[in-house]
């Protein structure tokens, strides 16, 4: 079978964005280009969606945001790291640590 060239023009801001989402998925943008010709002759229409989920927030950064809204449902997310350790001792005194 013979090839094709097929060429179009696009302005360089979107062609740099569309190369840095497809280096991201692993591809390069001519890849990316048959990919779309393929699925829309087998098809017979526009038939996928190749989006980049949004970045996982950081773990530890999520843990701290959940203990600081409790925290502050608990009305106790002004204590000082002096009153904290008081807490923590008072606690393991009491043998429930």
């Amino acid at each position: 079978m013979a090839n094709s060239l097929v060429q179009f023009r696009t302005d360089d801001t979107s062609k740099i964005k569309a190369t840095n989402i497809c280096e991201r998925l692993g591809i390069d943008l001519p890849t990316y280009m048959r990919m779309c010709i393929s699925r829309l002759i087998q098809e017979n229409g526009i038939p996928f969606s190749m989006k980049l989920e949004k970045e996982p927030e950081n773990r530890a950064v999520a843990a701290m945001k959940v203990a600081s809204r409790i925290a502050e449902e608990n009305g106790i997310s002004d204590m000082t790291l002096d009153e904290i350790n008081d807490e923590i001792a008072e606690t393991r005194k009491q043998g429930s640590l």
